[in-house]
């Protein structure tokens, strides 16, 4: 095989395999820190290994192979070394603990799958909110801190300082990586949601690079969501956001061209869009909805993005029922960013002018300074009113804010639009 279509190979394996790796490792060894850096070790391995040796049949399987080994030679040499320093010092409380047989039979156990566990201790209420939302997406996601500050409207030294302050934290706090029961189970569920949905969100739009959408992550935040809902079957918002994601993930296909294009709703093939996946949808969210779960903030999402999923083409689309859902849902989960959403649904059902009013109303929120999504809104109303001058302005200025070039050169385009012929 060709050496760079195995290193290219081999990325996408650390992109696939990342998480499971380094979930089980946490949970073995207690360590975020030093499961990442076997982790690191592992893939180093792998490079100089595979392009001589073919890639595995079993690629995670060998690195997860390789990480154990070097763990327990860490381990090894730490026992040495305790020994050594024992027999220097003819002191029994210096003599190593006993249990090495034990270690490795517990390296040697089926791996098995505890993503829902590390995701819940990264969730811990020994953490401030914003810690864990920061800290799962790093570990679960393997977003960069940029990528996460980008998400959470913030700086990316903040976001860095944050989430070495959650390791240092869960390390010292001595926490076990499994998943809790009863009430504590129940306390962390709200973080684990929105970390999940945030992971989601960042694979459907993605904030930074070259491509538009990253469906290995919206991939996932699915199996994640999937997973919580075995494990709580009757709990309506967890249903709510299972079916949010499976609605969005069925427009997936869609929403890229032939070019690389991001393309509109109103540009999608609708045909393209995957129907397994709307059922699946519509069946969570209505059972959240049986549940008594209607109003709660992910089933309203769900609901949102229902109306999009039975629409059969984009005319058809029931703008006033999205704009009377998104004021339910400012009530339940107040943001810039839903209202934001809020005027952009107002302006598509009660004409341009009742959207660029409410769109102005915001434009001093401090927290949307910068955030790319305002002022193509913003763009649309104005273009819609055949103010073209002003929107191709705004769509300049979304232009120069996203981090995304293919939004980027979206948004370009739409300012060439605003030419006249």
């Amino acid at each position: 095989m060709d050496a760079a279509v195995t290193r290219e190979s081999i990325a996408a394996v650390f992109r696939i395999e990342r998480t499971r790796l380094l979930a089980s490792l946490v949970r073995m060894l207690g360590d975020i820190d030093r499961a990442e850096e076997l982790i690191q070790d592992a893939f180093v391995a792998a490079l100089a290994d595979w392009p001589r040796n073919s890639i595995p049949d079993k690629p995670g399987a060998w690195l997860m192979a390789t990480a154990k080994r070097r763990a327990i030679d860490a381990f090894r040499r730490d026992r040495l070394q305790a020994e050594r320093h024992a027999e220097l010092a003819h002191d029994p409380d210096l003599q190593p603990q006993p249990g090495m047989e034990t270690l490795e039979a517990v390296m040697d156990d089926d791996i098995g799958d505890h993503r829902l566990g590390l995701i819940f201790t990264a969730c811990h209420p020994v953490l401030p909110m914003d810690a864990r939302i920061a800290l799962t997406l790093r570990l679960l996601g393997g977003l960069t801190t940029d990528e996460i500050a980008r998400a959470f409207l913030g700086k990316e030294a903040t976001t860095a300082q944050r989430i070495v302050r959650a390791k240092r934290s869960l390390a010292e706090a001595g926490l076990a990586f499994e998943i809790p029961r009863g009430r504590e189970r129940d306390e962390r569920l709200a973080s684990v949601l929105e970390v999940i949905y945030l992971i989601f969100n960042e694979g459907y739009a993605a904030t930074a690079g070259e491509d538009p959408i990253r469906p290995a992550l919206c991939e996932e935040a699915l199996r994640l969501g999937r997973s919580l809902a075995g494990l709580a079957p009757e709990e309506p918002e967890v249903l709510g956001l299972l079916a949010l994601m499976e609605l969005q993930a069925s427009r997936l296909q869609a929403r890229v061209g032939a070019d690389g294009r991001l393309l509109t709703l109103p540009q999608q093939d609708r045909r393209r869009w995957d129907r397994l996946l709307i059922r699946r949808g519509l069946n969570a969210l209505a059972r959240a909805e049986a549940l008594g779960g209607a109003d709660g903030p992910y089933a309203l999402q769900a609901a949102l993005a229902a109306c999009h999923a039975r629409a059969g083409r984009y005319e058809d689309t029931d703008w006033a029922r999205i704009a009377s859902l998104y004021d339910r849902l400012r009530t339940v989960l107040p943001s810039p960013v839903v209202e934001l959403n809020r005027a952009i649904a107002h302006g598509m059902a009660f004409g341009p002018e009742a959207g660029l009013e409410l769109l102005d109303s915001l434009a001093g929120l401090p927290v949307l300074q910068g955030y790319a999504p305002l002022p193509a809104a913003r763009g649309d109303c104005l273009f819609r009113l055949g103010r073209l001058a002003e929107a191709k302005a705004a769509f300049r200025q979304a232009a120069e804010l996203t981090r995304n070039s293919a939004e980027r050169a979206f948004l370009l385009n739409r300012a060439l639009a605003c030419d006249p012929d």
